[in-house]
């Protein structure tokens, strides 16, 4: 395979990097594997982001990242030096997602774009066995959030926006392979034949396809810009009130800060409401009930920490315990534009605040 991009001209190492990767290369064809170790290590998240992209999901890219990496290790002898070992991690990477892919539901929803909104006074539906769900993505992850490769259709950032891999769901798999390594990574049409194993003309064609289906469903910044884009004091103040109305389950205060239309969704549940009334009437119901007091004493039911997911405002949920303790419940994603919150995904899961680098437990003030 040739270099990708020119050796993937924005992060391209330095001469001594490539060195040093030649020489672990060369260890680790000798049976190193600490060496191997140490070659591979530098590719880790970029990988990570790049299954998480094909797949939605969190969890099952890292679980491809670490499946990728034994690959990688029992294959090494088939490396040809004629390729760079970047592009080849990739290839293995991506296969490895759409051969999950095959055995599987291809596709991850939101409830906001699966089902209709939910009934407020009824009670909260229960996971459903026939849905997955997208999952948050921490920026952290992300090598460089600064770069821009100008040859790229879509930047890392947008990328790994909600609203775009909402919308990169909706493709089959391969199509959105496809998409991912020609409009994000900047692969050519032979260099993503050569990864995928198949011609040049059946990723053209693909990618004419995926390109037309996800310009039904996505928009793209610049036309999202056109909504009056949300100034750096206007999104703190909206955080910072956020914050505060939720760890004192005030939901009048919460309500305010909404946009009309907002909504409010909490996978793994299939419910989801729409719109201020709906919100602020589950939201008495249930996570603010009994004032948001923990067992009826006079502490706080919820905490909340900062973090950043899939190129939005995010916050780690912690739900009080017995004892001493708030314990990891999950992360919300907000939507925020001038004239207030548009968006809350709240994605229940203990283990999503530990991925954001996040403590499991954090003690009462």
């Amino acid at each position: 395979m040739s270099n990708i991009r020119n050796e993937v001209s924005t992060n391209s190492p330095p001469s001594s990097s490539k060195s040093l990767e030649a020489e672990n290369l060369t260890a680790a064809l000798r049976g190193d594997s600490q060496r191997f170790a140490e070659l591979t290590e530098p590719y880790r998240r970029e990988l990570q982001v790049h299954c998480y992209r094909i797949l939605g999901s969190l969890h099952e890219a890292e679980d491809m990242v670490q499946e990728t990496m034994l690959k990688a290790w029992r294959r090494l002898e088939t490396f040809e030096s004629r390729a760079s070992f970047r592009s080849w991690l990739y290839k293995i990477a991506t296969n490895t997602c759409l051969d999950l892919l095959d055995k599987q539901r291809s596709r991850r929803f939101l409830p906001t774009e699966a089902l209709p909104p939910s009934d407020p006074d009824n009670p909260i539906s229960p996971p459903s066995p026939e849905m997955t769900w997208l999952e948050p993505f921490p920026d952290e992850w992300l090598e460089d959030k600064a770069s821009v490769n100008p040859e790229s259709r879509y930047s890392e950032t947008e990328s790994i926006s909600l609203s775009f891999l909402t919308a990169l769901q909706v493709l089959p798999p391969r199509q959105r392979a496809v998409l991912i390594l020609c409009d994000v990574l900047d692969f050519s049409s032979r260099e993503t034949a050569e990864v995928l194993e198949i011609t040049v003309s059946s990723v053209n064609s693909a990618l004419h396809r995926a390109r037309e289906t996800l310009a039904k469903k996505y928009h793209g910044q610049e036309n999202e810009g056109s909504r009056r884009s949300v100034t750096d004091e206007r999104k703190q103040w909206l955080l910072d009130h956020f914050v505060q109305a939720w760890e004192s389950a005030d939901v009048d205060g919460l309500v305010a800060l909404l946009k009309e239309d907002a909504t409010l969704a909490m996978p793994p549940s299939t419910s989801w409401y729409q719109g201020r009334r709906a919100i602020g009437i589950f939201a008495a119901a249930t996570v603010f009930a009994d004032d948001g007091m923990f067992s009826g004493n006079a502490s706080q039911r919820w905490k909340l920490l900062p973090a950043m997911a899939n190129a939005a405002p995010a916050f780690a949920i912690y739900q009080r315990a017995e004892g001493n303790e708030y314990r990891a419940f999950g992360v919300h994603v907000l939507g925020c534009e001038m004239d207030g919150l548009s968006q809350i995904i709240s994605f229940i899961d203990p283990s999503l605040p530990l991925l954001f680098g996040l403590p499991a437990i954090i003690q009462k003030d």
